[in-house]
């Protein structure tokens, strides 16, 4: 009996589950191994956030979607790989073999070089203790408490959250606060094209967001960022969404990774110095064809992950990918609205969004059981 470890319950690893559910590779004990129960869909995070959407709606039950795959479920974190012995290392101690692993645990925002930052600010991922965390926050605002939120990362993750964050508080909740944005480029958006720029820098100032280009943090202090070139922004809670960047623990594993720290994978998903460990999704960098981490590339690398583990499974040939070179981003602007981005070009139509959630919904609907049949309560996010 073969033994298959799916490190992580990240979009390409629910598909593969779903897909090894209908047929599942010969002779081979499937472990899935994640720290949370619960994973969220990233394109239904925003919504979750600004409160379109509910826990269960925006979140995949990897218990019960290993159950009904014929898979076996650890709720368990992994802090050390040793690939050289086949072995995962979870924080409780256990051991779990593998003949093939999978990696698919996704990525966080990356404060290692700003000193004080891990104490100071709520990261956004891992998503399950920033919606902890972003529950106090709520409750101190309705208390009359904290009252200036900035956010720091000026890229679509970031502008995107601020919105929900902003919508929830003010339409959902009928609160207020003030909301920061900040980015160390000169630009936000940077990444995309001068249309969505213009879009949304007035629609922040329409919302009395206040932004600051130009400003790299690069110390944190209780209520306080130090900026370069002195400046300083001071507000009561800081919410970070920056850059990827790897956990520390595949570093120490000895796994081949790129300039960042992330997995070096081939055009087969699979590991440039261990060819029985795979990886997809935030985690992993394909060394000829990097593409941003992003959530719509993690999908799309769920079919050509599933083939080759089978493959790797059966002894056979992999099969190359290649990733498409671009894809559509679509940024909600917190109020059932977004704005499309591809290349050169940006729409902002009401039927955006709804065309959004029309695929959300349709892709979630693959890794959830009927609403009668769901045999638990997930808790809320308020």
């Amino acid at each position: 009996m073969k033994r298959l470890v799916l490190l992580g319950g990240g979009h390409a690893h629910v598909f593969v589950m779903r897909i090894f559910g209908k047929r599942p590779p010969d002779a081979t004990h499937v472990t899935v191994v994640s720290r949370t129960r619960f994973t969220p869909y990233s394109g239904m995070l925003p919504g979750l956030l600004a409160g379109h959407y509910s826990f269960e709606e925006s979140h995949i039950d990897l218990e019960w979607l290993a159950r009904s795959t014929g898979c076996e479920f650890l709720e368990a974190e992994a802090v050390r790989l040793r690939p050289d012995a086949r072995q995962v290392v979870c924080h409780d101690g256990r051991t779990i073999g593998y003949d093939v692993l999978s990696v698919d645990t996704g990525s966080t925002p990356a404060m290692q070089n700003v000193p004080d930052a891990r104490e100071h600010v709520l990261p956004v991922k891992p998503v399950d203790r920033f919606l902890a965390g972003w529950q106090e926050v709520e409750t101190r605002v309705a208390a009359g408490g904290w009252a200036r939120i900035a956010v720091v990362g000026g890229g679509a993750g970031g502008v995107e959250l601020l919105l929900s964050l902003q919508h929830r508080l003010r339409t959902g909740l009928g609160l207020d606060a003030r909301f920061m944005l900040l980015t160390d480029q000169d630009e936000i958006l940077k990444t995309h094209n001068h249309r969505v720029q213009r879009s949304f820098r007035n629609l922040l100032a329409a919302r009395d967001v206040e932004v600051y280009v130009g400003h790299e943090v690069v110390r944190v202090e209780p209520h306080t960022l130090h900026c370069s070139g002195g400046s300083l922004i001071e507000a009561d809670v800081f919410v970070w969404v920056t850059t990827a960047a790897a956990p520390r623990w595949i570093a120490e594993s000895g796994l081949a990774t790129d300039m960042r720290g992330f997995i070096a994978v081939d055009d087969c998903l699979r590991s440039t110095s261990h060819h029985d460990v795979f990886a997809a999704g935030d985690v992993a960098t394909m060394v000829d064809h990097p593409r941003p981490k992003s959530g719509v590339y993690a999908v799309r690398q769920g079919p050509p992950l599933a083939r080759n583990l089978q493959c790797a499974l059966s002894a056979e040939p992999l099969s190359a990918y290649r990733p498409q070179r671009s894809a559509l981003a679509i940024i909600g602007t917190g109020d059932r609205n977004a704005v499309a981005s591809w290349r050169e070009c940006a729409a902002e139509e009401k039927w955006i969004w709804r065309w959004k959630e029309y695929i959300d919904r349709r892709w979630m609907r693959q890794y959830q059981p009927l609403p009668t049949a769901r045999p638990h309560t997930s808790p809320p996010l308020s």
